[in-house]
């Protein structure tokens, strides 16, 4: 047993005595090792060849529970401490005990067991009046308390490696590397090989891969919840984002039976809910309002006896002449489904083209600010439903200023009815969805369907009382009743609106992959951006052909399809046979709801769209460039339009990643002096230290003929290489001391100087040796190996050297070829340390 002596009792961190028992069983066990049974060897590498020493026995000696002592020695243990082995290994542990740099204590062994003595590492120990800024930033030594935890006792090991310095072309040929063939009939080759019908079979559809899979007993009670309250909330958006896409209520029902369908089977996210989405009912909006010039039909309500047109109100002289005349009448519906018969076509051909990784260039700032000025647009749209006033809609540039310049003109003939139900609802809803929803989330699983209640009531308040005739409440409309006849849009208008169609899809993509990459990666699935791409081209085109508007996710509805225990698509099954279920049945329930009540419920409903301001401070941190994205695509898209907006939204943001690309990550590099073969950041690390007439460069990113400007300015820039003179430096001109001096490896600054005398002295930027660490460097060309090439040379003028260090394959291929075609030599090292050394080689020598 080891006895706590008292006179250490307040020097020793607690825990310590523990720590030290520990340690002093773990030698015992390992002096007691028998020679007969079968050890683990440890490859021990040194200049005359291998060793191989047992590290390790295959059964422990276990210690008395409660007290932590070691047992008696057992009889079949070895006794003879001659044994070369056993009194080597011994040494070996008891060396490494006393003088291994990462223990907190240090042990020495007297002749009896009993005596230990512990001695304090002071010089390892770090002082209380220790300067912030040369404490690690992973410093893990303090509890939730405030105070001081106790440090754990860290053995790590210690590893030698004696070899020759390798060049690269020694380990291409010892390796037997071997270029990868890019010709095209090696290509087509592999492409055969790799073909297999059943994997692209089930690839195509994935319901054929999870289906199996699927547990009735134990997924689908989720997934019929999930189904039913989903259904309760895509009847009142569907009917919502119908009107505001400019087309019926029932085009937006539709729109949860069809896409949701064909994306069940097609789609490879389990959790997000198609549909209707307010961004792409605005877009769509405003395509509808550009090329219609008809109305789809007048909506009649009886209303005692007689028939009224529900939104004559809405008509405009042009589209009245237009209908008189009949020369080339256009209606809204046709518009919507030739678009969304175009947005699947070109969501077809982004999948054929490969380009499913396209939505990683719309940023996070530039979506951001993008929905959120969508949203601005599409309040703006329901203002005048508010009110109860008539707006003219207006197109193109800046409508949003003359829209809200319209709709203040019409605020004294305000509907008071109308404008009284509508904040009515609107505060009904946000005290559901702030008060009552979270307490009774707690209580039940199923949520509160404030937007049905709203919507149900709404019809019956309406028909109760004849808000339309009586008050001039404007209604939904007419809602026919059952499913759509299928019917091929028209095509004479797919090439006029293909240029919309191409933002719109671009739009809905990054919105459905956004939200199905975040519920991926909760509940650890692949989601496939090309497969995903596939799907919705396949749904937006069956959706073109049943009266539908282009497709996308929304973000309350997926939420709660995952909150409700949803897991799979076949909770949009089960939402989509209740809408269908709605339609036969319940549809022209619904034909005297005001137009207010959804108002209300959009307005609410866009509330988390307007809470993503909020994101501003965090992009702010991230960088300027992040804030100037958001700033510049919501400012645009408010003042400007939405398509011109995103437009520019997204040139913005391609500049801005061109602008990181162009200055990629540069910095000089120096050595740990307790670590050699570790090479750190000079900026960054103010302990690394400078190798003597060396200068050791890391560049990442590409260098190529865009950013070979860029990388020669930050190498003359870091190293000083046209401070350099013309002629040889010699040894006496150089900034390295003679030889014994250690100050060579004192201290560097940031920039580069060193300490001497107890003043901070610059170097002259003097060297022998110039080494290009290319570990981050993911790709060069042709003229990024002239650069090198030309600065090869220019070193050479000035008595130096260039040495690339660590090539990843692609770029020495890229090497190799460039020599083959009269660039280099280029002197190539397979990694970093290797190339050092060679460099202090040669300087020495």
């Amino acid at each position: 047993m080891i006895e706590k002596p008292k006179h250490h009792l307040q020097t020793l961190p607690k825990g310590a005595w523990k720590r030290l028992k520990d340690l002093r069983d773990r030698q015992k066990r390992r002096r007691y090792l028998p020679i007969e049974n079968n050890f683990q060897d440890s490859h021990i590498n040194n200049e005359s060849g291998t060793l191989l020493v047992p590290i390790a026995h295959t059964e422990d000696i276990p210690s008395i529970k409660g007290t932590g002592t070691i047992p008696k020695k057992p009889k079949y243990a070895n006794l003879n401490p001659s044994c070369p082995v056993s009194r080597f290994r011994q040494l070996q542990f008891q060396r490494d005990l006393r003088i291994h740099p990462f223990t907190d204590t240090n042990v020495e062994l007297g002749r009896n067991q009993k005596d230990i003595e512990v001695v304090e590492d002071i010089a390892k120990m770090p002082s209380d009046n220790e300067s912030p800024e040369t404490k690690p930033l992973n410093n893990n030594n303090t509890n939730g308390n405030g105070g001081s935890a106790p440090s754990k006792l860290k053995i790590q090991p210690k590893y030698s490696i004696h070899r020759d310095v390798l060049t690269h072309e020694v380990v291409i040929k010892q390796t037997g590397y071997a270029a990868r063939d890019k010709s095209i009939p090696s290509s087509l080759r592999n492409c055969w090989q790799s073909w297999n019908f059943f994997a692209l079979f089930t690839g195509v559809i994935p319901i054929l891969q999870w289906l199996p899979q699927y547990s009735p007993r134990r997924d689908l009670p989720g997934d019929i919840i999930a189904g039913f309250t989903v259904a309760i909330m895509n009847i009142p958006h569907g009917m919502a984002y119908g009107i505001l896409a400019g087309v019926s209520a029932g085009n937006g029902l539709y729109m949860a039976v069809f896409p949701v369908l064909a994306y069940m089977f097609l789609g490879t996210s389990k959790h997000i809910s198609i549909g209707t989405f307010a961004v792409a009912s605005m877009m769509t909006a405003k395509v509808v309002d550009t090329f219609a010039n008809v109305d789809d039909h007048p909506h009649i309500l009886p209303v005692n006896g007689s028939a009224l047109l529900s939104n004559i109100s809405t008509i405009s002289p042009l589209q009245l002449l237009n209908s008189t005349l009949n020369v080339d009448p256009i209606r809204k519906t046709e518009v919507a489904t030739s678009l969304a018969l175009t947005v699947g076509i070109v969501n077809l051909l982004m999948a054929f083209l490969r380009l499913g990784t396209l939505s990683s260039l719309l940023s996070e700032p530039l979506v951001n600010g993008f929905t959120t000025a969508a949203a601005c647009h599409v309040v703006t749209a329901q203002l005048k439903d508010v009110l109860g006033i008539s707006v003219p809609r207006h197109k193109g540039a800046f409508k949003i200023i003359y829209t809200v310049i319209d709709v203040i003109k019409g605020v004294p003939q305000t509907n008071l009815v109308n404008f009284g139900f509508c904040v009515a609802v609107i505060v009904f809803m946000m005290i559901c969805n702030e008060i009552l929803k979270p307490r009774l989330s707690k209580i039940c699983r199923f949520p509160l369907p404030a937007e049905l209640i709203m919507v149900i009531g709404g019809t019956l308040i309406s028909k109760w009382f004849n808000l339309y005739a009586e008050y001039n409440v404007n209604p939904v409309g007419n809602i026919p009743r059952g499913l759509p006849e299928p019917a091929l849009p028209r095509l004479d208008l797919v090439p006029k609106v293909a240029v919309d169609s191409i933002a719109i899809a671009i739009v809905t993509y990054s919105i459905i992959m956004s939200m199905g990459l975040t519920f991926a990666k909760k509940h650890g699935y692949e989601v496939r951006p090309n497969q995903e791409l596939f799907a919705m081209g396949i749904g937006n085109m069956v959706g073109g052909c049943f009266s539908c508007i282009p497709m996308a996710c929304s973000l309350s509805r997926s939420v709660i399809q995952d909150q409700t225990g949803g897991v799979s698509q076949i909770a949009s099954l089960v939402s989509a046979s209740l809408v269908i279920v709605t339609l036969i049945w319940i549809g022209p329930f619904f034909s005297s709801l005001p137009r207010c009540v959804l108002a209300g419920v959009i307005i609410v409903a866009l509330k988390p769209m307007f809470m993503q301001a909020k994101e501003l401070k965090k992009f702010s941190k991230q960088g300027k460039l992040e804030m100037f994205t958001w700033i510049s695509t919501f400012l645009c898209v408010v003042v400007i339009d939405i398509d011109i907006g995103l437009l520019i939204g997204i040139c913005i943001s391609l500049l801005a990643l061109y602008i990181k690309g162009l200055k990629p990550y540069s910095c000089l590099l120096g050595y740990m002096p307790e670590a050699p073969g570790i090479y750190m950041d000079l900026n960054q690390h103010r302990n690394a230290m400078q190798v003597p007439e060396v200068r050791i460069f890391r560049y990442s990113g590409s260098l190529n003929f865009a950013t070979s400007l860029f990388f020669r300015r930050a190498l003359y820039e870091a190293v000083g290489l046209d401070k350099i003179p013309l002629t040889k430096v010699s040894s006496s001109n150089s900034n390295s001391p003679s030889k014994g001096s250690k100050s060579s490896y004192s201290p560097v600054s940031q920039n580069g100087g060193k300490a001497i005398n107890g003043k901070l002295e610059e170097t002259s930027g003097a060297f022998k040796v110039l080494v290009l660490d290319f570990s981050m460097l993911g790709h060069i060309d042709v003229a990024g190996c002239r650069t090198l090439t030309d600065l090869s040379k220019e070193l050479k003028v000035r008595g130096a050297r260039l040495l690339l260090a660590s090539p990843v394959d692609r770029v020495y291929d890229t090497l190799v070829h460039s020599m083959a075609l009269s660039e280099g030599p280029f002197e190539i090292f397979p990694t970093l340390h290797d190339c050092v050394e060679y460099a202090n080689a040669c300087r020495t020598a």
